[in-house]
């Protein structure tokens, strides 16, 4: 009977459509429990979930209350059971006719088994030829959701056919949406069928029809059109974009993206990617002809790559180009285009073993700002060397050197190459409420400048060697207490890091790739006050700090944290940038953080900085969070930074009921009076069907010009959706609008595009 067995997961081809559109979010089934379609058959036996069971070499076993008939056609009377594997068939009578190879089942047919459960009210076939026909089926998948029917089923061999045949996630008392097809023929060695007068409805109104299409049937990977995506901005006008994948070979594919946007033309996308031994990478490019607003072309390419060289070293690169300066601006929807001013590109061999990390780089800027010039730009560097070595001497002692050559280029400027060495030695004591980090190093800096980049009355070969001594201390002191009848770990953690480096003549060394870091709780912790090896601060200080936690002892949670600390200056620091003002002797600003959780659902933070010496606010940062019942946020923040920024931004997700919801942000600039983003839009879910509306309206530019987009999204669970994709916008907006989004890190995948090829490890070991 094993010809039998082999049609029985037909119907599952209407389903297998759902491969070829792969979206960033499974969908939402929270309205939609998990309820048998066709209820369990108590004489099955399912593998358990999970596991896989092949049945090639399974015997097939059969049973019933009465066997009559001749030894040339018997036939199985009363509760006719067959079981082989996982896999499980029922019937009320089953013929056999031995000479003719033909067989015949007949009432209440049942079927479990390969992720499928059916119910039909006869099947037939002939074993010789392999065909076989199954009458007025019902069926239910296990291995995800989806539900439907036909009038019958045809196997000759590899090939099928179904006739009306109908598919669906929703529970049949509740059909909000199903698709159905006339016809379905299937080519289960090819892994395709052909639909002929397909429908899709929703509810009971048809809004597509198909008369012919042909999708895969299998997990296989083809050439084939992905779902479009379809919007409509005050900037760009009617958006258009068809995504057409083509499956090149099983290591690599092309996705060809033609979008069509009604304000400024047609812009020409696509994808390669490719998968090898130990690597994979992504070459993307776009080229717009003649962009009807800039009057002229417009172009983007994009390439990144790893290749794994040995277990320690690997190949990686991040290289991007933009036709002009305001391409990022034009093109993204988000303010994120406006925070690039440049396109950033790096490429180079990169090592790390026990003890070491070394690597061989170059990186170039493009300009992409069009209020800036090309003397805005960081410096190339083009090459780098770098390595970072430590290693346990003798005894307690550890030691190590941090080596950096480069050499540096620049569009408008000279410039030249630099080395950098930074040997050092610890002794790191440590118990178990204390340690003590006492270290020693010497930073050497050496410069060839080109004659350009010579300071007025300077070496064309700078260089600098200081001492830097540091020591790091801290204790822990912890106890358990009790709060509202709930067990606490509470500590408290002092510590102290004391710092000296004698004051070096740094006036004659250029500034390539130096900045000032931004003063905040790691940096009284930290032996340079400055980014890159240009400048290397003087200083004779002291940080006192302080930390306390409280973590609830049943699940390890932190309900409240706070640090304050401040660092003395006992000397003025001279070593400075051009145009930044002293360190002077004294006292830093206060540095304070706080985190607490008064409950599950509530999160409050805050940041603040106070100088004691000007008795001003340098930076204060307050953000809350609470989580609404069924998936609800609400986020509210403000940041405050002294004469650079003030802003408030208010984000929500409210559920209205079980399937109404409401969303929005107001972010606004009180440094600018201005507003950055506003949003407002409502989404309804259902048990298979989701549909949100949301309006925006937003900064596009520099010049601080508006834009308004209207965003219509409507989804079929476990079809695929239509319209633009709400949902990345809402979560970029909305933090917590994914509630996995507050603990997990979202993987950043294209919208639409078919899933990848099987990665390799992109991590060294």
């Amino acid at each position: 009977m094993r010809p039998v067995l082999r049609l029985l997961p037909l119907p599952l081809c209407i389903a297998f459509s759902l491969h070829a559109h792969a979206a960033d979010d499974p969908p939402n089934w929270g309205l939609c429990p998990v309820q048998d379609v066709l209820k369990p058959f108590a004489e099955a036996q399912a593998a358990p979930e999970g596991l896989h069971v092949d049945n090639t070499d399974q015997s097939t076993d059969i049973e019933g209350d009465a066997l009559s008939g001749t030894e040339a056609n018997p036939v199985f009377q009363g509760n006719v059971t067959m079981r082989r594997g996982d896999q499980f068939m029922g019937a009320d009578q089953i013929t056999f006719d031995k000479e003719a190879d033909r067989y015949t089942a007949e009432g209440s047919i049942r079927y479990q088994g390969s992720g499928l459960r059916m119910v039909a009210a006869r099947a037939e076939g002939n074993q010789g030829t392999e065909t076989h026909v199954i009458h007025d089926l019902d069926y239910q998948l296990l291995s995800r959701r989806g539900n439907g029917g036909a009038d019958s089923v045809t196997l000759a061999g590899e090939l099928g056919t179904l006739r009306g045949a109908t598919y669906s996630t929703c529970p049949p008392e509740a059909r909000q949406w199903e698709l159905r097809a006339r016809q379905i023929d299937i080519d289960t060695e090819e892994g395709m069928a052909v639909a002929r007068g397909a429908t899709l409805r929703v509810g009971k109104v048809p809004v597509l029809y198909m008369p012919w299409f042909m999708f895969p049937t299998d997990e296989r990977r083809r050439t084939g059109l992905l779902f479009p995506s379809i919007s409509n901005s005050s900037r760009n006008g009617f958006d258009y974009r068809q995504p057409i994948y083509l499956n090149l070979a099983p290591n690599y594919d092309l996705t060809l993206n033609p979008r069509l946007m009604t304000e400024r033309g047609v812009q020409l996308g696509a994808q390669f990617r490719y998968l090898v031994e130990g690597g994979q990478g992504t070459l993307e490019g776009t080229w717009m002809p003649d962009d009807d607003l800039r009057e002229r072309d417009r172009s983007l390419i994009r390439y990144q790559a790893f290749q794994n060289l040995t277990p320690h070293w690997q190949a990686r690169a991040d290289l991007n180009w933009i036709s002009d300066s305001r391409y990022y601006e034009d093109f993204s929807n988000s303010l994120d285009g406006l925070s690039q001013t440049s396109a950033y590109s790096a490429i180079g061999v990169y090592g790390r073993g026990q003890g070491w990390d070394a690597g061989v780089t170059a990186d170039h800027w493009q300009l992409a700002d069009f209020t800036l010039t090309e003397q805005a730009l960081p410096f190339s560097r083009l090459p780098r060397a770098y390595v970072n070595w430590e290693q346990r001497l003798a005894g307690l002692l550890v030691g190590g050197i941090g080596a950096e050559a480069v050499r540096f280029q620049h569009e408008a400027f000279d410039a030249g190459s630099r080395i950098d060495l930074k040997p050092w030695i610890s002794l790191p004591l440590e118990g178990d409420a204390w340690f003590l980090r006492p270290t020693a190093a010497y930073r050497y800096t050496a410069y060839s400048l080109d004659p350009g980049a010579r300071m007025p009355g300077g070496s064309s070969s700078p260089s600098r060697g200081q001492s830097i001594l540091s020591v790091d201390a801290g204790l822990f002191f912890d106890r358990d207490t009790t709060v509202k009848g709930k067990q606490y770990l509470q500590t408290i953690e002092p510590r102290l890091f004391y710092l000296n480096v004698p004051y070096a003549d740094q006036t004659d060394m250029p500034q390539f790739d130096t900045q000032p870091l931004t003063f905040s709780w790691g940096q009284l912790f930290r032996d340079n006050r400055y980014s890159g090896a240009d400048r290397q601060a003087d200083a004779h200080q002291l940080t006192l700090a302080v930390s306390t936690r409280m973590i609830r002892q049943s699940d390890g949670r932190e309900r409240f944290s706070a640090s304050l600390g401040q660092i003395r200056y006992f000397d003025e620091s001279r070593v400075r940038l051009p145009n930044e003002p002293i360190t002077e002797k004294g006292r830093s600003a206060w540095v304070a953080d706080a985190n607490y959780a008064p409950t599950d659902r509530w999160t409050i933070g805050a940041s603040y900085q106070w100088d004691p010496k000007f008795k001003r606010t340098d930076l204060a940062s307050v953000r809350a969070r609470y989580l609404l019942p069924d998936d609800g946020v609400f986020n509210v923040g403000y940041r405050y930074r002294r004469s650079l920024l003030e802003q408030a931004d208010i984000s929500f997700l409210y559920p209205v009921s079980a399937s109404w919801s409401v969303v929005g942000r107001y972010y606004y600039s009180l440094h600018d009076n201005k507003t950055l983003e506003t949003m407002a839009g409502l989404q309804w879910d259902s048990c298979c069907v989701a549909v949100r509306l949301v309006g925006r309206r937003y900064v596009h530019n520099r010049q601080g010009d508006l834009s308004n987009a209207l965003m219509f999204e409507i989804e079929l669970k476990g079809l695929g959706s239509a319209g633009q994709d709400t949902r990345r916008a809402l979560r970029r907006s909305i933090l917590g609008y994914n509630r996995d989004d507050l603990y997990l890190v979202p993987p950043q995948t294209a919208t639409g595009q078919p899933t990848p090829p099987d990665s390799a490890a992109d991590t060294l070991p």
